[in-house]
C-alpha cells in the first residue's frame, strides 16, 4: 500500500469514527494516535495556507487552461516545494488532464495530492535511527548558521537523551560567535549535562578534543558538538570543520556517527540553499528541520528530498523541550495535506 493510500485510510477511519464512535478501526491503529496528533497540530498553519490557496485557485482557474499550471506553479514555488519538484509536479498534473485524468475540481485535488505525496514518499525515506556507537561514546556533530535554532535543538536532544537514561556531555565548538558559549552552558544546566568551553576565541578543535577525553573518561552515552556556522568565510570553516573530524575520527575511529545540520524552516529557499553550501564544505548525515510550527509554508521537507538527498531526523513542532521530535514521514504527511484528502 502506498503512503497516499494509508494515509487516505487513516483520514477515512476518522471520518468513520466520527459518525461510529465505538468501531474499532484497524487502519488508525496502525498509526500512533499520540504522533498522529502531535504532526497534526505542529503543522496546523502550513496545512491550511496552502489548503486555502489551493482551493481558491481551483475555485478560479480552468485544469484545461495554461493559466491554471502557470498559477499551480507559482503556488508550489511560494510554498517553498522547490523548482525541480515543481516542474514535476506540473508535468504530472498536465499529463493527467491530458489523458483525462483531471475533469473536475475533485479530480484536480486529488491527483495534486496523491502526486506530491508519492513524490514525498519516494525522495524522503522512513527515518533512519541515527548511528549509535555501540561499543561506547556516541558523537554528534552539529552543524549550522546563527540564529536556527541549533543550541536550542542540541539542549532539546540532550534532555531527551538524558530523560530515556543516556548519559550526555556537550562540547561548546562555537568558539567564534560572542555569546554562543554562554547560551550553550545555560542549556546545559538547564538540562543537567556538563558543558566543556573555552574562552571565546579559543580553538574549537582543542574543545572538542578535551570535550573526547572527559567524555571517555567518565564513560558517557553522548557527546554533543556545537559548532560554528560562518557561512561567509566557507573557506575558514572548511579548514575548522575538517580539523575537528580529524581530531574526532583520532580518538574514535568511525566518529562523528552523525553530522546533523540545522536549518530554519521559516527561511524557506534560503534555508535549501544553506543545505547546499555546508553539503560543499562536509559531509551531511542529516537534517534537523526547526521551527515548521511556526512557518505558512510546508514544502521545504518535499524541496530538501527532491534536489539534497539527504534524510530529515528530526523535525521541531513548538518551542517547548519535548517539542523535537524523531521525523516520521506519514505522520508528518498526514499532518500537512490532511485537509486535502478525502
Amino acid at each position: 500500500m502506498s503512503l497516499f493510500d494509508r494515509i487516505k485510510s487513516v483520514f477515512i477511519a476518522d471520518e468513520d469514527k466520527k459518525k461510529d464512535p465505538e468501531k474499532q478501526i484497524e487502519a488508525k491503529e496502525q498509526l500512533d494516535t499520540e504522533k498522529l496528533a502531535t504532526y497534526e497540530e505542529g503543522l496546523e498553519k502550513p496545512r491550511k495556507t496552502f489548503t486555502r490557496r489551493f482551493k481558491e485557485m481551483m475555485a478560479t482557474f480552468r485544469y484545461e487552461d495554461e493559466e491554471f499550471f502557470e498559477e499551480l506553479e507559482d503556488l508550489l514555488i511560494e510554498s517553498d516545494v522547490g523548482f525541480e519538484a515543481t516542474m514535476e509536479i506540473s508535468d504530472i498534473m498536465r499529463h493527467e488532464a491530458r489523458v483525462e485524468n483531471i475533469r473536475t475540481i475533485e479530480d484536480a485535488e486529488r491527483v495534486l495530492v496523491k502526486t506530491m505525496i508519492d513524490m514525498y514518499e519516494r525522495t524522503n525515506p522512513d527515518y533512519v535511527e541515527f548511528n549509535k556507537n555501540e561499543d561506547g561514546l556516541t558523537v554528534l556533530l552539529f552543524i549550522g548558521v546563527n540564529g536556527v535554532g541549533k543550541t536550542t535543538t542540541i539542549a532539546k536532544l540532550a534532555h531527551q537523551l538524558i530523560s530515556e537514561g543516556n548519559s550526555v556531555m556537550l562540547a561548546a565548538g562555537d568558539t567564534f560567535r560572542a555569546g554562543a558559549i554562554e547560551q550553550l552552558q545555560v542549556w546545559g544546566g538547564r538540562v543537567g549535562a556538563e558543558v566543556i568551553s573555552t574562552e571565546q576565541g579559543g580553538d574549537p578543535s582543542a574543545v572538542v578534543y578535551d570535550a573526547l577525553e572527559k567524555a571517555q573518561a567518565e564513560k558517557m552515552d553522548y557527546l554533543l558538538v556545537d559548532t560554528a556556522g560562518r557561512l561567509q568565510n566557507k573557506k575558514n570553516l572548511m579548514e575548522e570543520l575538517s580539523k575537528m573530524n580529524r581530531v574526532i575520527e583520532r580518538e574514535i575511529p568511525g566518529a562523528p556517527h552523525e553530522t546533523l545540520l540545522v536549518l530554519d524552516a521559516t527561511t524557506g529557499q534560503n534555508a535549501l540553499n544553506q543545505a547546499k553550501q555546508f553539503q560543499e564544505i562536509t559531509n551531511l548525515t542529516g537534517i534537523a528541520l526547526t521551527k515548521m510550527d511556526g512557518t505558512a509554508k510546508g514544502g521545504i521537507v518535499l524541496a530538501i528530498g527532491k534536489e539534497m538527498n539527504i534524510p530529515v531526523k528530526f523535525v521541531g513542532l513548538g518551542e517547548g523541550m519535548e517539542d523535537l521530535h524523531v521525523f516520521d514521514s506519514e505522520e508528518f504527511a498526514y499532518g500537512l495535506f490532511k485537509d486535502l484528502i478525502s
